[in-house]
């Protein structure tokens, strides 16, 4: 393969609508974002590296909620040249940038989600609870790499709840999906899922948004690759759970509150 149909470099514009409605929304589908040239590179350095580091190896009913929602694995960028291209493609740095509103992103962290045949629903939660950022301009990229429909597990999305801030102090478990359903179902909030993604395709949504997803009851996996961005400038922010504490000593190398989130791990991406 011609090495230039790997690069992921250029610029994705999008309409001033699509840009609107996320910010409106806080969530938002972009179609076509890879060819099929790309696609099948990526798919094939992506899937040979979360098998190769998965460390999940219990069966399905020996693990809890979350252990059962998706194999999780996660900054594969500094263990696989391939992904890290992958991962530092100024083409989707550029769509959360736009998608936000901000003129430049740094990367916070990546992870494989995949939903295993049998899989079990994702419960309710919001990714910031997780994040020790001082920012709620935080945007997640969730791509699949094979064409999936809402029964291997799609990801749904309260709309408009990203303006709510930060709803419970929950982590992704039992009890988020019984008290955010229920906050949900109070505040008459719109639950959104798209029927279909294509491989290549993506759903973007903010830290503070709402989200869920079914189990996987296909005989297929369901295989997600997503990358965290936040705004150039954050800073860290005092810890409020063990969660964002790990995440701070993970992610962000240790960085002592109210000091830019600026580690290695963190490049400006965009």
């Amino acid at each position: 393969m011609n090495t230039t149909t790997t690069i992921l470099n250029d610029l994705m514009p999008l309409e001033e609508g699509q840009r609107h409605t996320f910010r409106n929304e806080g969530h938002a589908v972009v179609r076509n974002i890879l060819n099929g040239e790309e696609l099948d590179f990526y798919r094939k350095a992506i899937t040979t590296a979360a098998a190769k580091f998965n460390k999940e190896q219990r069966k399905m009913e020996e693990r809890d909620t979350y252990g059962k929602a998706f194999l999780q694995i996660m900054n594969l960028w500094e263990v696989d040249e391939t992904v890290k291209r992958f991962v530092f493609a100024k083409r989707f740095a550029g769509l959360a940038a736009q998608l936000m509103g901000v003129s430049s992103v740094q990367l916070y962290h990546d992870q494989a989600l995949f939903k295993e045949p049998g899989g079990g629903p994702t419960p309710w939660h919001q990714d910031q609870y997780y994040w020790p950022l001082d920012t709620s301009n935080c945007i997640t990229m969730w791509m699949p790499l094979v064409d999936i429909n809402v029964e291997m597990g799609m990801l749904t999305f309260a709309t408009g709840s990203h303006k709510h801030g930060l709803v419970e102090n929950l982590d992704i478990s039992d009890e988020s999906e019984a008290r955010l359903n229920a906050y949900v179902r109070d505040h008459n909030l719109l639950i959104r899922q798209p029927e279909f993604l294509s491989a290549g395709d993506a759903t973007f949504h903010y830290g503070l948004t709402l989200h869920n997803a079914p189990g996987n009851k296909t005989s297929k996996m369901r295989e997600v690759m997503t990358i965290i961005y936040f705004a150039e400038g954050a800073r860290v922010i005092h810890p409020n759970s063990v969660h964002q504490e790990a995440d701070r000593q993970r992610w962000l190398r240790g960085i002592e509150p109210g000091q830019l989130a600026a580690s290695e791990l963190n490049p400006v991406l965009f």
